[in-house]
């Protein structure tokens, strides 16, 4: 009578036969769970960041420098409509206010732009970085600009008619900013503002006039 065989797919009852090993593979409930830890603790650090900046904000309370023109001396504005030539000769004198109590100003770089028309007419460097200084807190500092030269520059001419009638001109500053402010040892750089004047400035040919200008304050944008 022949021996009975095993099927074929039966387990082996053999204990020297090890069991064969089962890959391993990550569960969809422990990959769920790495998933969650890892978004609450990126929660946690945003909020931790958020919760840092109101603090220093509210400690800190931190203001935009205000920025004036206080002097205009416009001695030199004539246009010529045959070469569209405009030979000006403007000074202006600016009082920048740090109103901050805790922060200081450095002024890495101050350009003022003159328009005319809604063109621009000149530029100058107001700070340079030669002359770059620190403004403390709660203080005044004081800045000024040369516009003198000639442009080839083409506006409307019955503006400047009437502006030269009245001898009043109606002249637009721009003035573009590099500051960093500083607070104790620690310095937050490369920022960029920039202030907006419109001036009334009266013709003076007499140097030494400055009477007829009002003090103007610029708008500030950072």
């Amino acid at each position: 009578m022949a021996d009975k065989q095993p099927p074929p797919n039966a387990a082996s009852s053999d204990p020297s036969v090890p069991p064969a090993e089962q890959p391993l593979r990550c569960g969809l409930g422990c990959c769920f769970c790495l998933f969650q830890i890892f978004w609450i603790l990126l929660v946690c650090i945003i909020v931790l960041v958020v919760l840092v900046i109101l603090v220093l904000y509210i400690v800190i309370q931190p203001r935009p420098f205000n920025f004036h023109v206080t002097e205009a001396r416009l001695t030199q504005f004539n246009y010529t409509d045959d070469s569209n030539t405009l030979r000006y000769n403007l000074v202006l004198n600016f009082t920048a206010g740090n109103p901050n109590a805790k922060l200081n100003i450095y002024y890495d770089k101050v350009e003022g732009h003159m328009l005319y028309g809604g063109v621009r007419v000149a530029s100058t460097d107001v700070v340079t970085r030669m002359t770059s200084f620190r403004q403390f807190e709660n203080s005044t500092a004081l800045m000024s600009g040369v516009f003198s030269g000639q442009s080839a520059v083409a506006f409307d001419a019955s503006d400047f008619d009437g502006d030269q009638r009245n001898s009043v001109f109606h002249i637009d500053v721009r003035v573009y900013f590099r500051i960093r402010l500083r607070l104790s040892d620690f310095i937050a750089g490369n920022m960029k503002p920039r202030a907006k004047c419109g001036l009334r400035v009266p013709f003076r040919s007499n140097v030494t006039a400055l009477t007829g200008f009002s003090p103007t304050k610029c708008n500030v944008d950072f």
